[in-house]
């Protein structure tokens, strides 16, 4: 009986995070036509789409300390162990900022459609498409619009708490002189991992770390960064009081063994 309503669950997911998109496909494709049309579609994306997939799911947000003020550009960066990890990442932020994702989310229909024209695409295989990825990021900046990049490299398995990253958010921020801002996601992978073998609704937590500079950046090696910023998200997820990424791990483990 817990399976069938954890798939129906997800079923319920999916069918809240594709209606708006289709009900409201040819105004967002229109404001995609225009220059500062993005504008319109992130406002949409945060405050109608991310607001009623997490409500509609049974989620609310907690903020677990003082966000800093909106005053530039940034590169956002977070942990990446559940769907859910997009909509928070909508809702911490009221500047508009992009996504860089992975190019194989264009063969969604209708969400791809729009994927393909709001965000930044790279194709993994591709060191042309991992360059372009630079060219793209230029051009969104120059509009103020800041960047979000999820840095770990594989994130599928449940097993692991933090993947190692990889070096391109950092790259990106110290070459177009951005800070980082790194965000922690500490419940998503207990009560909304990938597989829908486990999960429960509930407040879904979210932790700012202190930023990271432009001066810091441009005084440290993009290894340094990469590594330091990596051990900061991971540090946050062990001393988690709740150890909900933790509780996470084990869950899957007794699954797999059951």
């Amino acid at each position: 009986m817990r399976k069938t309503l954890l798939i129906l669950w997800r079923i319920w997911f999916y069918i809240l995070a594709a209606l708006p998109v289709i009900l409201l496909f040819p105004a967002l494709a229109l404001m995609l036509l225009f220059s500062n049309g993005y504008r319109h579609v992130f406002w949409v994306a945060r405050n109608i789409w991310a607001p009623l997939v997490l409500l509609g799911s049974g989620f609310w947000i907690q903020k677990t300390n003082t966000f800093p003020k909106e005053e530039e550009s940034a590169v956002l960066i977070a942990n990446h162990s559940s769907f859910m990890d997009i909509m928070l990442m909508l809702r911490m932020r009221n500047t508009p900022f992009v996504f860089v994702g992975k190019k194989e989310l264009v063969q969604i229909p209708f969400f791809g459609y729009l994927y393909k024209r709001a965000a930044i695409l790279v194709d993994r295989s591709s060191s042309k498409s991992r360059y372009g990825v630079y060219q793209r990021a230029q051009q969104v900046i120059q509009k103020g619009y800041s960047v979000c990049v999820f840095p770990e490299k594989e994130y599928l398995d449940e097993t692991i708490l933090l993947n190692p990253f990889k070096k391109g958010a950092f790259k990106l921020a110290s070459e177009h002189s951005l800070p980082i801002l790194p965000l922690v996601f500490l419940d998503c992978k207990r009560k909304f991992p990938w597989y829908t073998t486990h999960g429960y609704p509930g407040s879904l937590r979210v932790k700012v770390l202190e930023l990271i500079s432009v001066k810091e950046i441009q005084s440290k090696t993009i290894e340094i960064l990469q590594q330091e910023s990596h051990q900061q998200i991971k540090n946050t997820l062990l001393n988690d009081p709740k150890k909900r990424a933790l509780e996470a791990i084990e869950v899957w483990k007794k699954t797999v063994r059951g």
